[in-house]
């Protein structure tokens, strides 16, 4: 590796862009090892005192272009003579460092370092941190502070080179920690300084691995590819990464930077050290041709040309080439390089004679012409010489009237500056397609006699900048509308990455407008791409104000540029990364759609927003696709897109999110019926195709139904509603008769249910309230007095729909509450919708038809099956409630009293009558009509009615308050279970059971355990095995849920007597089912905290006399009950040793692993039911 010599690096970067060309000196004193003398072109460098005065004398020659030039070949001669006279540097350091002037050897040093004279004594010293570690113990030894290598206690103001740093040190304390920080800091800087150093010396080994004769040939012959270097390779390696990233290839960057898997791509200095980094790709692109020729020609020193390689015309020479060149060869080097600047000099001053002439010879035309033209055209035809490139070759005198950019600027420029004549105020007309010139100001002229080139002189005095883009732009003030388009369409793109984020928004105005106005289509795409990339990721407030500024765009530019210029905007972001802007682009259709040319809103626009429904991710996005699919539907009018309509919807109505749901039936649903309206085909199309889809659930879903897609069709059902009625009132055959004059009176707040959206208040369909009020009006007195004969849109709604839809809710599983729960919302809103007359007359008589509520069916039920079915639920909680009068409450209460007794009195499933009791019980409102038809039942003469009211009781209590448990509930209970027949008695266990599981007062609570324990106390019912059976049953299901009081004061120990019972027991099926349900209740039980005193004295006997019974029994089932016992006297045997904590679960102890293995490898053989195999996990809720 070649060495360079230091002694010809400048002292600051500003010398050294003056004085480019350096001479080669490769001379080193063999005394001291230093570099050789100074550069001639510093002579006040740090060791100017040692230089010989020929030097200073002869250091440094001015060319006539003002360049710095190298020593002539007698001051090359001069410095050899130096070198011989001067006193080493080396010899200074090595004496300061002997006698221990350490500061003034680390500023000789720091100097050196300056100017680039390393100095490898003193560097070796200072990199040394033994040389200033204090000494501890013993004090020094007296001749080791007269070495220069020997350690220094140093005092504490004396630190490392450039590690001092005086905020860490005070006037008392020790020092120590803090010296030694910053040796440790130094010392980390010069092993980065190394790293970097062995870096550059690989650079330049890279730069130097094709050899010189091979790039002669390459030079030779320009057909010939040279190969790449690996620095290169790297280099553009880099470049090409970089320029991956910038532009959003993120998954091509990836690749590449994974094929180059031995370079660093984050950190340039990976390239080469020493190697600037050249600007971008896209910078190297545009300026690969249109850069401007350099003044001379030089070669770049970092590609390692050979001095043989380099011409005549050369001007520079790469000390790095040539350490070894003799004095002779240098001294023939810089007699070239003389020779040379003689013959730049001579070019130089010729150049300027002909400068001198030209401005003359402008200034002589300037006094000859009197009115100088206004425009272009009169510019080239009556006075060439006053053209725009002359006024640019003389800036101090331009001439009278400006140079106009495209006739439309005005350079401030040469208006500002001192003219010769007084401008003519003379226009000449312009033609079509030009601006009006401005009639330049007039300026004072002073009655001076200064020459051209001192008034040139003197202005230049002034600081202005016009050759940056920036000071071009400033220089020039627009006259006219379009010059400042123009100017707007060039500056805006630089403002615009230069404002902060939040405040983005405020360019808004300025770009649409530029955008609008602008001349050219290329800036306005690209003003029109700086909207929508203005924020990286916009919130609603800074989306609203894009989209606010694209309407009111597309308003004033029309649909065609609209389509030509927004829509590809659009489109190009409908992929971004970030759903904000995925979001401003579904925003963006639903915002144009009125803007379109109707052709691209019926087919790219949907297109583009039926892309994004499909595969958009964000559940923001999708809701404003089906937002914007709405208002598309709103404007389209193609009659073919009506079908993709309908998929659209039904694709939308299945999407998993809540929101994306719910904007469909708020906007899309409400305009795609507003368009078969039109069409004429809601009814007789979109309704018929969704009852369609249920019917086909339904005969898909024998074994199982999918509710899910139930709930959707059944809900865009109900979204239609509004329209539907609205259809009706506008085909009735009064709608003519109707008319806004007049008082109207103002429709009930309560005659509509509350739309989900605007979109579907009926009013709004219509289009005013007054017209809406008009219309019920008519519509009330034609159903009531005149029928419906020619109204062929009702006639479908009660002939047709109807019909089908109470057949349809005829075949739904009764059991499935939310099947029942969706259908009651319908029927409710449909009914409150066409008001009380229509659903008096028309729905009511097709359910009572249906259901046949008569005294002779009561006891018929075979032909009645009807009533098993979720039409009466329906019925009841879908039709009977829309209304709450005294009638209507009355005719709800006598339908559930006939239900309860036909249902009782046929012995039939009361799954229907549950479902109309759950369904109704959800409503606080209805819970005292319901405690009406319970009553009733608890009066009934019939047994069997007695026993279903009990069991109705169940279900009420757990939604009803405390206060009407007490008044109500209770009361009646105890009035059953002292009822003479003991099915009555048995049918309120359950119900008393949930009471102690919901019900927190403690009066309530005793009352309820009192009659529970009168059932099991009482001898009249100790043989009642129906009643022991309903009792385990219960506490079972109610015990872990109860109070824990009365689970281990009452509960468990009842347990455990009837498992002592049961071993008694000699009927063994009585036996068996006892222990069935006692199995369960335990199961149940075991996973509840049990106190220790409860454990040792019910639990376990408890466990263990069951236990006994399925030795004989059920033997399957007694390895479980072993394990259990095992493990629950395991535990109690541990909380006897301290072990334990305040309770045990009996839960946790089975997962033991024997007690595991033995309870899965049984659980298979079990016989019994599977409902009572789940209750083993399932009891805790």
């Amino acid at each position: 590796m070649a060495s360079v010599n230091p002694f010809n690096l400048s002292d600051s970067e500003e010398e050294s862009e003056r004085r480019p060309n350096k001479t080669v000196d490769t001379e080193r004193s063999p005394s001291d090892g230093a570099p050789g003398p100074p550069p001639p072109g510093i002579p006040f460098s740090p060791s100017a005192d040692a230089v010989h005065p020929t030097l200073l004398l002869s250091s440094h020659r001015t060319s006539p272009n003002g360049e710095g030039i190298s020593v002539s070949t007698g001051a090359t001669a001069a410095m050899a003579v130096s070198t011989e006279s001067r006193v080493s540097v080396d010899v200074i350091a090595a004496q300061l460092l002997r006698d221990q002037y350490i500061l003034t050897a680390l500023e000789l040093h720091t100097e050196l370092l300056e100017a680039g004279r390393e100095l490898p004594r003193l560097r070796d010293y200072f990199s040394n941190p033994g040389n200033f570690e204090r000494q501890s113990g013993t004090p020094p030894a007296k001749d080791q502070g007269t070495g220069p290598g020997g350690p220094l206690n140093r005092a504490g103001s004396i630190s490392t080179l450039d590690s001092l740093d005086f905020a860490r040190y005070s006037d008392d304390g020790n020092r120590e920690s803090d010296e030694r920080v910053a040796v440790l800091e130094f010392e980390l800087r010069k092993a980065k300084e190394t790293i970097q150093a062995l870096r550059a010396n690989l650079t330049q080994a890279a730069e130097n691995d094709v050899p010189s004769q091979e790039r002669k040939n390459f030079k030779s012959s320009p057909e010939i590819q040279e190969p790449l270097r690996p620095l290169e390779k790297r280099a553009l390696n880099f470049l090409v990464n970089e320029y991956l990233l910038k532009n959003e290839y993120k998954l091509s960057s990836i690749t590449f930077s994974d094929e180059n898997d031995d370079q660093d791509f984050e950190l340039w200095d990976d390239v080469g050290l020493n190697i600037p980094k050249p600007p971008d790709l896209l910078q190297l692109y545009r300026n690969c041709g249109s850069s401007l020729p350099p003044t001379k020609e030089t070669v770049d020193v970092a590609v390692g040309d050979d001095f043989a390689d380099i011409t005549g015309h050369c001007t520079a020479q790469d000390p790095l080439r040539k350490p070894d060149l003799s004095q002779q060869q240098q001294a023939e080097v810089v007699q070239e390089l003389e020779y040379q600047i003689g013959l730049l000099n001579s070019e130089k001053e010729s150049l300027a004679e002909q400068m001198k002439k030209l401005q003359s010879e402008l200034q002589t035309l300037k006094q000859t012409v009197s009115s100088p033209p206004l425009d272009r055209s009169s510019q080239n035809t009556s006075n060439p010489a006053s053209s725009c490139t002359a006024a640019v070759t003389s800036s101090a005198d331009p001439p009278s009237v400006p140079c106009a950019d495209n006739g439309q600027y005005l350079d401030i420029r040469r208006l500002s500056q001192p003219q010769s004549e007084p401008p003519s105020t003379q226009n000449t007309p312009q033609s079509h397609n030009k601006i009006k010139s401005r009639t330049p100001e007039r300026f004072d002229q002073p009655n001076r006699k200064l020459s051209p080139a001192f008034q040139q002189a003197l202005l230049s005095f002034c600081r202005m900048c016009s050759d940056s883009r920036l000071g071009a732009e400033v220089s020039r003030i627009a006259d006219s509308e379009e010059s400042v388009m123009l100017m707007l369409g060039r500056c805006l793109p630089h403002i615009v990455p230069n404002v902060l984020l939040a405040k983005r928004e405020e360019l808004i105005p300025l770009i649409l407008c530029t955008a609008c106005l602008h001349p050219e289509s290329k800036e306005r795409d690209q003003l029109l791409h700086i909207l929508f990339n203005l924020i990286k990721r916009p919130d609603d407030e800074q989306r609203q104000m894009i989209l606010t500024g694209c309407v009111a765009f597309a308003r004033h530019v029309g649909p065609t540029r609209v389509e030509a210029e927004l829509l590809p905007q659009c489109w190009e972001q409908i992929n971004h990364k970030y759903p904000e802007r995925r979001l401003l682009v579904a925003e963006s259709c639903g915002a144009l759609a009125p803007y379109f040319p109707k052709e691209i809103r019926s087919s790219l626009v949907l297109s583009m927003l039926q892309q994004m429904l499909a595969e958009d991710k964000a559940d923001m996005v999708r809701e404003a696709v089906v937002k914007s699919l709405g208002i598309i539907m709103g404007y389209i009018d193609d009659v073919d897109k009506y079908s993709q309509g309908f998929e659209l919807m039904v694709l939308s109505l299945s999407d998993p999110s809540e929101r994306v749901v719910s904007a469909v039936h708020q906007v899309f649903i409400p305009a795609f019926a507003a368009w078969t309206m039109e069409l004429g085909t809601l009814y007789t199309s979109l309704i018929p195709s969704l009852l369609a889809r249920i019917e086909k659930l339904l005969m898909q879903g024998e074994h199982g139904l999918d509710e899910y897609k139930l709930h959707v069709f059944l809900s865009a059902l109900q979204s239609l509603i509004p329209p539907l009625f609205a259809v009706v009132l506008q085909n009735a055959p009064f709608t003519g008769r109707a008319k806004l004059h007049g008082d109207v009176p103002a429709i009930e707040v309560t005659r509509f249910p509350r739309p989900a959206s605007p979109l579907q208040d009926v009013a709004t369909i219509i289009g005013s309230r007054e017209m809406l009020s008009a219309l019920l009006l008519l519509y009330d007195h034609q159903l009531e007095h005149e029928g419906t004969t020619g109204w062929e849109s009702l006639l479908w709604v009660v002939n047709q729909l109807l019909p089908q839809i109470i057949e349809i809710v005829g075949r739904i599983n009764v059991a499935s509450s939310t099947c029942v729960h969706e259908f009651s919302r319908f029927f409710w809103r449909f009914c409150r919708t066409f008001g009380k007359i229509f659903t008096n007359t028309k729905v009511k008589p097709q359910f009572q038809e249906i259901l046949r509520l008569s005294e002779e069916n009561v006891d018929a039920l075979s032909g009645n099956g009807i009533l098993t079915k979720a039409t009466v639920p329906i019925y009841a909680t879908g039709v009977l409630t829309c209304y709450n009068q005294e009638e209507d409450r009355k005719l709800l209460v006598g339908f559930l009293e006939d239900v309860m007794t036909t249902l009782s009195l046929s012995h039939a499933p009361l799954d229907s009558l549950k479902a109309s009791f759950v369904e109704l019980g959800a409503n606080p409102v209805y819970h005292e009509l319901l405690l009406t038809v319970l009553w009733y039942g608890v009066v009934h003469t019939s047994a069997l009615v007695r026993c279903t009211s009990a069991r109705m009781f169940e279900l009420l209590v757990k939604g009803v308050n405390e206060t009407l448990v007490a008044q109500r509930v209770v009361p009646a209970l105890i009035t059953l279970s002292s009822d003479p027949e003991i099915s009555v008695r048995i049918s309120t266990i359950p119900a008393f059971g949930t009471i102690m599981e919901t019900v927190t007062q403690k009066e309530l609570l005793e009352r309820v355990k009192m009659q529970l324990a009168s059932f099991l106390e009482d001898p009249q019912y100790q043989d009642q095995h129906s009643l022991h059976m309903e009792i385990i049953r219960t506490f079972g299901r109610v015990g872990p849920n109860a109070e824990p009081r009365f689970r281990d004061e009452f509960v468990l120990p009842h347990l455990h007597k009837l498992a002592q019972a049961n071993n008694s027991q000699t009927v063994d099926s009585k036996r068996i089912d006892i222990a069935t349900q006692l199995f369960e209740a335990y199961s149940a039980l075991s996973c509840c905290f049990i106190s220790e005193e409860v454990m040792i004295n019910h639990f376990l006997p408890g466990l263990r006399c069951l236990r006994a019974d399925m030795e004989q029994l059920s033997p399957e089932h007694e390895v479980i009950l072993s394990s259990m016992v095992k493990e629950c006297e395991i535990k109690v045997e541990n909380r006897g040793m301290g072990d334990a904590q305040g309770s045990v679960s009996i839960a946790s102890t089975l997962v033991g692993e024997d007690a595991k293995t033995k309870f899965l490898s049984k659980m298979g053989q079990l016989t019994t039911s599977g409902a009572m195999l789940a209750n083993v996990f399932q009891r805790k809720k």
